[in-house]
């Protein structure tokens, strides 16, 4: 015991030790090392004498009277326990749970005499299993694991096959601020993970679960509809795997996301949501889907007046549900997306056009609208469109994409996947079904096959043409545009591309042509080194090597203004995988 003393002769400051250091808990362990000549104390004899101890007594007393600077305020302690980038110089919220959880920076929590500030900036970082396993190395290791899981605000958790409600339970009790959870299902999900999230997360604002291929979400309507009217505080609700819901009563007031998918023959949807903003509602492409979509869009319009994103993708969308869409009146509508609808006609077009004429976003994906629908299109939102998705409209073409490019100024991303599609690659394997095919396809048809597509635009960002077989030729000057998608297009002429595009970041080729594979490399090599800076060139001082000047030895660099050349080199990824 009289090892882990200090050491008889080492001057005591004069003022408290509670004043210069803050309090730590636990026994206080003396120092292993002489307090005068700092040698091992064990079988140690100090050479040096008392005599110098009053000299140390004074100047330890001396600095010891000097006021200490106050302690730094550790910005933002409720951090999330993700893989997230999050800045840490961002300002701290009013909390009282933050001030109860925050660390004193200058306490020792171990014999390495390491910071706890510092344990806590390497702790935060580590995601929850790596977390746990920390706390079990030391007490203060734990006390720091434990402050970390109470000013967390954000989790993200996968819970393997084999987990049971229980593991979800014990990690959700660790964080009694938590407002936002993201849970990668590998289990099943039931009403009982509902419950133990209920219970765990009394502040949750925001739940997001999302299901593997190997697990089934037994959630029903009820279920479901208890829980949100229970969660005061939840405003965003994002759940996949919804295949039993059944039917639903939806009823919050602070809900403004929502999201399902999977669903199918849902036999009542009511939504009494007053500040719903955004609603996605993805069912399954099973042909036996029962779901009546027009009285629920009808419901929608009614009992979610602030609606502005939706996003509905369903085989039984129909001219009529867009009609109901037409008549709910919802005036702070900015983007509208209803995908996989094949009833949808150039004329549902004109009755968006005719009530929504703000639209930000036009997702008509799996629609049968023409060129003609393509007009209407251009003609009433030439000021506000900026993102247009119609692949896999069949009765598109070139002409039309060419129109719509034309006519929308701020068109920023534009998706026409499979739209002009060669008829012969949609047969099957045999030749006699190609004979057939081809003599069932009308003559009005035969025009889809060797398309030309120009396209000049000078905000486009992102275009997509995946699988155009059918266009032949591609022409594009885009100077902002950094990403292509020509994955199998598989009749585009190398001798008929030409991309004036130099801010390019990837270029997708799969499914092409060796040789236009060939020639998309030569094209953005080329533009590559069109765009570097030569700079000219000196020999060192022995004459061994050459090296590039500097900017202010290059007469080059003092013409840059003068003649425009790029400074910088920019690479482009091209992805055949």
């Amino acid at each position: 015991m009289e090892g882990r003393r200090p050491h008889p002769a080492t001057a005591v400051p004069t003022t408290p030790a509670s004043d210069a250091f803050p309090p730590k808990r636990g026994k206080k362990r003396g120092n292993y090392n002489c307090g005068r000549c700092g040698l091992p104390k064990k079988g140690h004899q100090c050479h040096i004498s008392a005599a110098a101890t009053p000299a140390d007594s004074t100047s330890s007393a001396t600095a010891a009277s000097v006021p200490s600077p106050p302690l730094q305020q550790y910005p933002n302690l409720r951090r999330a326990l993700s893989f997230d980038d999050i800045d840490v110089l961002d300002p701290p919220e009013s909390d009282d749970d933050e001030e109860e959880n925050a660390p004193e920076w200058d306490q020792v929590i171990d014999s390495c005499r390491l910071p706890e500030s510092c344990m806590w900036e390497v702790l935060r970082r580590l995601p929850p299993p790596a977390l746990l396993s920390a706390a079990k190395v030391c007490k203060g290791w734990r006390d720091t694991t434990r402050r970390l899981w109470r000013a967390a605000a954000e989790l993200r958790l996968r819970v393997p096959a084999k987990a049971q409600v229980g593991f979800v339970g014990s990690v959700l009790q660790k964080c009694p601020g938590l407002v936002r959870l993201y849970l990668r299902m590998e289990s099943d999900v039931d009403a009982t993970m509902l419950a133990c999230i209920a219970f765990s997360c009394p502040n949750l604002e925001s739940l997001e679960i999302s299901t593997s291929s190997s697990s089934v979400n037994w959630i029903n309507g009820d279920e479901l509809g208890r829980f949100v009217a229970d969660k005061r505080c939840l405003t965003t609700l994002k759940m996949e795997g919804c295949s039993n819901l059944g039917g639903f009563f939806l009823y919050s007031s602070s809900l403004s996301t929502l999201w399902l998918s999977d669903l199918h023959s849902v036999s009542k949807m009511v939504f009494n949501c007053p500040n719903l903003k955004e609603i996605s509602l993805d069912f399954s492409r099973q042909e036996n889907d029962n779901t009546d979509l027009t009285t629920m869009v009808d419901g929608l319009g009614r009992s979610c007046p602030r609606l502005q994103n939706i996003h509905i993708a369903s085989l039984r969308l129909s001219h009529a549900v867009v009609l109901a869409l037409t008549d709910a009146n919802l005036r702070g509508l900015r983007m509208l997306s209803l995908v996989l609808g094949s009833e949808i006609t150039d004329a549902s077009v004109a009755s968006i056009a005719s009530s929504y004429s703000n639209l930000e976003l036009l997702d008509l994906s799996g629609s049968s609208i023409s060129d003609s629908g393509i007009g209407m299109i251009c003609n009433v939102f030439p000021e506000t469109l900026s993102r247009l998705l119609l692949a896999l409209c069949p009765n598109i073409t070139s002409s039309g994409i060419q129109f719509a490019a034309a006519q929308l100024p701020l068109l920023e991303l534009m998706d026409c996947g499979m739209t002009i599609c060669d008829p012969n690659c949609q047969s099957s394997t045999s030749e006699e079904s190609n004979d057939r095919e081809l003599q069932k396809t009308p003559n009005s048809k035969l025009h889809l096959i060797y398309q030309k597509l120009i396209i000049k635009h000078s905000r486009l960002k992102r275009l997509s043409l995946w699988g155009c077989s059918g266009l032949d030729a591609l022409y594009l000057n885009c100077p902002k545009l950094n990403d292509l998608n020509l994955n199998s297009c598989s009749n585009l002429h190398p001798e008929r591309l030409l991309l004036q595009c130099p801010n390019l970041d990837s270029v997708h080729a799969f499914g092409c042509q060796d040789m236009l594979v060939q020639t998309i490399q030569n094209l953005l090599s080329s533009e590559t080194a069109a765009m570097e800076n030569h700079f000219a060139r000196k020999r060192l001082a022995d004459g061994s090597k050459r090296i590039q000047a500097p900017h202010f030895f290059s007469q080059q660099a003092t013409d840059y203004g003068k003649k425009g050349r790029r400074v910088f080199k920019h690479w482009c990824t091209l992805i055949v995988d």
